[in-house]
């Protein structure tokens, strides 16, 4: 049975040049977006329940692929939820919403579970991201039990960052795939 891809983007969606649209784009069989009702005012209640929505409509194994404030949707789900579909979770830039003022609009993302994730995790982070220290993402990934990745200065790792296709995430996507990535 082949691994299939959720994306689970972050404040203001992730538009057309950021990496998790151009993965979709690349590969729209394999890959389906989380879609929220709003994306400029994220509330956790609805935004975790619209990804259990999704979780509990799985039939194949799941890799879950979060940016930014979709990696705390992760791990408040985590602490409420678990599913034998999901293998596992590339959380990058994981923002965060208890330290950072440029978060203080965002309803009900804080306290930020810190509990191990029940399914393999790692996170990705950026030495020079405006929503979290690296200090802090590796707290996060320590806490989740995730393996740690920092690549050096690449801010939010968005489209921003001018990554393109990113593919230096695709390589440690691969790394959580226990079956073969079709095309990557």
């Amino acid at each position: 049975m082949s691994t299939s891809f959720l994306t689970v983007p972050g404040l203001a969606g992730s538009g057309p040049q950021h990496w998790q649209t151009i993965w979709e784009t690349q590969h729209p069989d394999s890959f389906k977006r989380i879609e929220q009702d709003n994306w400029d005012w994220p509330n956790r209640d609805q935004w975790v329940a619209r990804l259990q929505e999704i979780i509990g409509q799985l039939t194949e194994p799941t890799i879950l692929i979060a940016h930014s404030l979709g990696c705390m949707t992760v791990a408040h789900w985590a602490a409420q939820f678990s599913s034998p579909w999901i293998e596992g979770a590339l959380l990058v830039a994981p923002a965060d919403a208890e330290l950072s003022k440029r978060l203080n609009f965002v309803e009900g993302f804080t306290p930020i579970p810190i509990l191990p994730f029940p399914f393999k995790s790692i996170v990705v982070a950026s030495t020079n991201d405006i929503y979290a220290t690296i200090k802090r993402s590796k707290f996060f990934a320590d806490s989740w039990g995730s393996e740690f990745i920092n690549l050096g200065k690449k801010g939010h790792i968005n489209a921003v960052s001018g990554l393109g296709d990113w593919p230096e995430g695709k390589a440690i996507l691969k790394s959580l795939v226990s079956s073969e990535l079709a095309g990557f």
